[in-house]
C-alpha cells in the first residue's frame, strides 16, 4: 500500500472547514504556511532550545529556495539561528513534503521530529496521528452527504451548520474578508515578482483594459481573469492570501465569487454560503484524493479550486444538489492529470494563468450543469477516486518537482541587486 493509501484510509470523517480554509502569506501552502506552522508548533515544544537545524526532503528539498521555504522557516524561528539542509535524494518518504526538525541547547541535540506538509497548509507530525484536528463531519462521501441532506431536506451550507455550527460563518466571514482584500491589492498593484524571472504583475492591466471587440462575454472574461490573476500575484509575492484550496490555487474561488457579487449583488452572507458548498467539495478532495502538487500534481491544487468555484457558484444560483455535484464533477474531471511543473519552483509560469483560466472554467461548468445535469454518467465521488489513482501513477517530475513538464524549460533569472 503507499503513503498516500495510508494516509486516505487512516480516518473516517472530515476536518472543519477551518482546516481548509487558512489566511497566511504565500506563495505555497505545502512550501510556506504548512512549514511556518511545523517549525512553530515545534518550538513551542522545545522552549530552551538555542539553535535548530531543518532538513527538507523530497519536493521541499527540490523546490524549497524558489517557494522561499528556508527563508519562512528561518525568519519563523529567529532570533535563533537554524540550519537548512536540502536533501532532495532521500527515497523511502512518507510524504513527498517531509521534513525533519532538530532542537539543540548548549549540550547537544534536545529532539527530533519529522513532519509531513501534507498540502493546503496542514501538517502532520509523524507517529502522531492522535494529534491531528479532529472530525466535525461524519461523512467523507459526496453520496453520503447528499442523502442525508436529502432525507432532511437541507442544502449543501446547512450541512456544513448543522455540523460546525453558526459560529462557522463569522470564520468565513473573516475569509472572504482577506479574498476581497487579495483582489483589491493584487489590482492596485504593479511592479515586477520577485523571484528573478521578470514577470510583470499583469492585474492591474488587464482590469483597466478592454478588448478591441468588448462585449459583455468579453468583459466578463476579462474581469474574472483580472481577480484571478490580483490574488495569484499577492500570492506569489509572498502577501496574504486564504488557501482555497492551496496557495498556488488561491485565485480561483475569490475570482468567480467576487465578480458574481458584484454583478448579481448577492450578499455577503450568501456568499458565505457558498464558500461552505465550496468547502464541502474540497474537503472531499482532500479526504479521498489530495489537494497537495507534490502528491498529487496540479490537478489537486487547481482543479480542486476549480471544482469548489463551479460548487460554490451552483449554490449562489439556487442550483439543485444534483446539479451542484454535476458543476463539480466536470471541473475536476476536466484537470485530470494536469502537471505540477513551475518554472524554477516558482508559483508564477503557468501557474497565475491557470488560475485565470480555472476560474473561467468553473463558470463553464456551472453552465453546463444547468442544462445538462440529468444527462450525467459519472458521480463526484468517482472522479475524485480517479484523481487519486492519476496522482499515484503520476511521475514524481511532473508533481511539484519542477524537474518535468514546463519546468525544463530554461529562463536565466536575474541577479539580485545588493
Amino acid at each position: 500500500m503507499s503513503t498516500v493509501d495510508v494516509k486516505k484510509t487512516a480516518r473516517e470523517g472530515m476536518e472543519s472547514l477551518c482546516e481548509l480554509y487558512k489566511i497566511g502569506r504565500g506563495p505555497s501552502s505545502s512550501h510556506t504556511i504548512g512549514p511556518e506552522r511545523a517549525v512553530r508548533c515545534f518550538a513551542d515544544r522545545v522552549p530552551t532550545a538555542k539553535r535548530f537545524a531543518v532538513r527538507l526532503f523530497g519536493s521541499l528539498a527540490k523546490t524549497g529556495v524558489g517557494h522561499g521555504t528556508d527563508t519562512v522557516i528561518k525568519k519563523t524561528l529567529a532570533p535563533r539561528p537554524c540550519e537548512i539542509i536540502f536533501d532532495p535524494a532521500a527515497e523511502g518518504l512518507p510524504h513527498p513534503n517531509t521534513m525533519e526538525l532538530i532542537a539543540f541547547d548548549d549540550g547537544g541535540e534536545l529532539c527530533r521530529a519529522r513532519v509531513l506538509s501534507v498540502g493546503g497548509g496542514s501538517i502532520v507530525f509523524e507517529g502522531e496521528s492522535a494529534a491531528r484536528p479532529p472530525c466535525v463531519y461524519p461523512h467523507s462521501r459526496f453520496a453520503e452527504i447528499a442523502a442525508y441532506c436529502r432525507e432532511r431536506d437541507i442544502r449543501l451550507w446547512e450541512y456544513v451548520a448543522e455540523h460546525e455550527g453558526e459560529e462557522i460563518f463569522t470564520y468565513l466571514d473573516e475569509v472572504w474578508s482577506a479574498m476581497k482584500s487579495a483582489i483589491r491589492a493584487g489590482l492596485d498593484d504593479e511592479g515586477e515578482l520577485p523571484g528573478g524571472l521578470g514577470v510583470q504583475k499583469k492585474a492591474n492591466t488587464l482590469y483597466h483594459s478592454q478588448h478591441v471587440d468588448e462585449t459583455p462575454e468579453t468583459r466578463e472574461s476579462r474581469i474574472v481573469c483580472a481577480y484571478a490573476f490580483a490574488v495569484s500575484e499577492q500570492n506569489a509575492a509572498g502577501e496574504r492570501i486564504v488557501t482555497a484550496p492551496t496557495c498556488g490555487a488561491a485565485g480561483v474561488l475569490p475570482a468567480v465569487l467576487y465578480y458574481q457579487q458584484k454583478k448579481h449583488r448577492f450578499s455577503d452572507r450568501e456568499i458565505t454560503e457558498a464558500l461552505a458548498t465550496a468547502g464541502i467539495i474540497g474537503n472531499l478532495i482532500k479526504t479521498n484524493a489530495s489537494i497537495s502538487g507534490a502528491e498529487c500534481g496540479c490537478q489537486a491544487e487547481i482543479g480542486s479550486a476549480c471544482a469548489m468555484a463551479a460548487a460554490a457558484l451552483a449554490e449562489l444560483f439556487g442550483f439543485t444538489l444534483d446539479k451542484i455535484e454535476y458543476a463539480a464533477e466536470i471541473a475536476i474531471e476536466h484537470h485530470l492529470g494536469l502537471t505540477c511543473d513551475p518554472i524554477c519552483g516558482l508559483v508564477q509560469i503557468p501557474c497565475i494563468e491557470r488560475n485565470a483560466v480555472a476560474a473561467m472554467r468553473a463558470i463553464n461548468a456551472v453552465n453546463l450543469s444547468g442544462f445538462l445535469w440529468n444527462t450525467r454518467k459519472i458521480s463526484f465521488d468517482r472522479v475524485v477516486d480517479t484523481m487519486r489513482e492519476t496522482g499515484l501513477d503520476m511521475h514524481t517530475a511532473y508533481k511539484e518537482t519542477a524537474e518535468g513538464g514546463l519546468a525544463k524549460i530554461k529562463i536565466e533569472r536575474k541577479k539580485k541587486e545588493n
